[in-house]
């Protein structure tokens, strides 16, 4: 199916909407104390749940993992558990009340797709000084003009009070200042086929997590997070790269890609919103990666509130089996080897505003309180049919420490089509930690520098 953008009436009151983003504070002194109180320092409700099965958070998972090498692949600190039961199309409606309404939908698609329910573990955790930005952050950062200011070093809006800020919260969630990732991509097709799209690795960086950086130096340039990505296949692809730069201003996002048919550089022109990403092959877009990702101003947000929901968590169980074709279901990534935990999320809506243009008419959002990874997105399309459902995991770095995103892809639910980001199986090193690099390695000079093709 052909979901093409929707547009609707333009002029005035594209105009007006663009002088009418909203202008909040922070909130006060007295709040702000709740982070070291009842609130875990990252902003999440520190109690459990009324009949214990989302349990009280008690510092994240800080121990170092048996097996875990410096460098090299990752373990599961939860492999001995077993799950405490199984979802499937049978049973959905027993725990529908506790899922996002694309997973519903998923269940009810694929008879052999299954959810295979874990206890619970509030993991997060982030250094010291990360904690203390973030109490900082509470009262000094704004959200002014569609983008935080004033934030640094921690999250911007530890107690937000607008769906903006949350989302937000999500963009500049803890990864760690420098790591690199290498993976392999696949799109799931319609008659249940996987093929190959990407084999490759690169480096992210997030100079708002520079430990010895400040809010005045960070408003100079911006830029949150620097990506690089160089492919090794499958062989129609290798040598091809890009980089990006991510700002939090959104106009000034930079991606450039180098091409190895022409051995040349260019400059992405609208790396933002539908657009189809180099890296997906085209059949993601850009605000998809990572569940959401770039610029809000083309929706209107909403603020719905917290909900217990089943979401994929705690995922270092996916980095276990050794070959891609473990983790290869028909239309999904195989069940067998994901986990999913009950959590409480923040749940946001996107809705088109008038005058703009997009392929969602609306978007669902369910992020997690303890991490404020969005880890899933349901989305509609202009004839308001569920359209498609994204995901996405994480895992424990306790050598960060921190839970942080690993793989994300999502499924077309009217096409059958799905797509999977980032298999680590294959890879003898999962997210290593790295020093600190210099900046000249995220430009395009860097990148036509390193051409092979």
């Amino acid at each position: 199916m052909n979901h093409k953008p929707i547009a609707v009436a333009t002029g005035l009151a594209t105009l007006l909407a663009a002088f009418s983003l909203p202008s909040f504070a922070g909130v006060s002194p007295e709040e702000a104390a709740k982070l070291k109180t009842v609130l875990t320092p990252l902003g999440a409700e520190k109690a459990g749940n009324a009949d214990g099965s989302i349990p009280a958070w008690t510092g994240g998972y800080t121990t170092p993992i048996s097996g875990d090498k410096p460098g090299g692949r990752r373990g599961d600190p939860f492999k001995d558990e077993k799950p405490l039961f199984s979802i499937t199309g049978k049973n959905v409606q027993q725990y529908a009340g506790k899922l996002a309404e694309g997973t519903v939908a998923l269940l009810a698609k694929y008879p052999d797709y299954r959810l295979d329910v874990y206890p619970t573990h509030r993991t997060a955790a982030a250094p010291e000084w990360m904690y203390e930005n973030t109490f900082k952050n509470a009262t000094r950062a704004s959200f002014t003009k569609g983008m935080p200011s004033g934030a640094y070093g921690g999250v911007p809006f530890p107690i937000p009070k607008l769906a903006e800020e949350v989302i937000w919260n999500h963009m500049l969630r803890w990864q760690g200042t420098t790591m690199r990732f290498t993976g392999t991509q696949y799109q799931f097709t319609s008659d249940g086929r996987t093929v190959l799209t990407l084999d490759g690795g690169g480096d992210q960086q997030a100079p708002y997590y520079f430990e010895d950086g400040s809010p005045e130096q960070f408003a100079k340039s911006g830029d949150f997070l620097n990506l690089r990505l160089l492919n090794a296949g499958p062989p129609i692809r290798a040598g091809e790269a890009i980089v990006v730069r991510n700002n939090v201003d959104s106009s000034k996002d930079q991606s450039w890609i180098y091409l190895t048919g022409q051995r040349r550089v260019r400059k992405l022109p609208n790396p933002c919103c539908d657009t189809p990403t180099p890296t997906s092959s085209g059949l993601m877009s850009f605000d998809e990666v990572f569940v959401w990702y770039g610029s809000l101003h083309r929706f209107d947000w909403k603020l719905v509130g917290k909900k217990e929901v089943y979401i994929p968590y705690n995922n270092n169980k996916m980095l276990q089996p050794k070959t891609d074709a473990e983790m290869l279901g028909s239309h999904f990534v195989n069940p067998d080897h994901v986990r999913w935990e009950l959590h409480r999320v923040w749940v946001v809506e996107a809705s088109l505003k008038a005058g703009q243009r997009h392929q969602a008419a609306k978007s669902r959002y369910y992020c997690d309180e303890d991490t404020w990874q969005c880890v899933i997105g349901d989305r509609w399309d202009g004839q308001g049919q569920l359209w498609k459902t994204v995901w996405s995991s994480n895992f424990v770095a306790p050598d960060l420490p921190g839970t942080v995103t690993s793989g994300y892809g999502y499924n077309d639910l009217l096409s059958g089509v799905a797509y999977y980001a980032n298999f680590q199986n294959t890879k003898a090193s999962q997210y290593p930690l790295l020093k600190r690099m210099s900046d000249s390695v995220f430009t395009p000079d860097a990148m036509a520098g390193e051409g092979v093709r």
